[in-house]
C-alpha cells in the first residue's frame, strides 16, 4: 500500500486520499448483508469466526474495514474499496468464500441451510462521504438502536372482536 496524504478542502474537513501510480482514490462504501432467511444465527463463536473470515478476506483483496458490526440477523459494514475492484464483483467474492469457510468451520449449519447458501441473495450498499462519521456512529449503535425497535414493536395482543 502507498502512504496516505491529507488532503483538506474549503471547509477545512480532512479526507484521505489513497495514492496508486497516477490516480488517487477515496472509495468508500456502507455495506449490509444477512443471512439466507434472515435468520438471527450470528451468535458467540458463530460471530466470532464470522468476523475473523470476513477480515481475513477483506484483507486477501486489499480492502479495509473502517467500521464494522456483527448482528444477530444482518452485517454491516464501511469499507474502502480499491477502484480496481467493483463492488459487486468484491461482494460476490465475499459472500461465496465466507460461506464455503463459515461451513468449514461449522459443517452441523449445513443442515439449517438448504442447498449450501449461508448469505441471502443481494446486499444493501450507498457511497459514504462527508457522511462518514455518521454512518461509524450508526453502525457502532446499530445494536441499541435494534434492541430499542425490538421493544417499541411489542405490542400486548388485542383481541379484534372486542369493543
Amino acid at each position: 500500500m502507498g502512504l496516505l496524504k491529507l488532503y483538506r478542502n474549503q471547509r477545512e474537513r480532512c479526507f484521505l486520499w489513497e495514492p496508486r501510480a497516477h490516480t488517487k482514490w477515496l472509495c468508500k462504501y456502507h455495506i449490509v448483508f444477512a443471512p439466507k432467511y434472515r435468520r438471527k444465527i450470528i451468535f458467540a463463536s458463530l460471530r466470532e469466526s464470522i468476523g475473523e473470515i470476513l477480515r481475513n478476506l477483506c484483507t486477501y483483496k486489499g480492502v479495509e474495514i473502517l467500521e464494522g458490526h456483527l448482528m444477530p440477523d444482518h452485517v454491516h459494514m464501511l469499507a474502502s474499496i480499491p477502484p480496481k475492484i467493483s463492488v459487486s464483483s468484491f461482494m460476490g467474492y465475499l459472500k461465496g468464500k465466507s460461506f464455503l469457510m463459515i461451513f468449514d468451520k461449522h459443517a452441523n449449519l449445513k443442515y439449517k441451510f438448504g442447498n449450501r447458501k449461508f448469505w441471502a441473495e443481494g446486499y444493501y450498499v450507498s457511497t459514504v462521504g462527508l457522511n462518514e462519521a455518521t454512518i461509524k456512529k450508526y453502525i457502532q449503535q446499530q445494536e441499541k438502536h435494534d434492541i430499542m425497535q425490538d421493544k417499541l414493536s411489542t405490542r400486548e395482543y388485542a383481541d379484534p372482536f372486542k369493543g
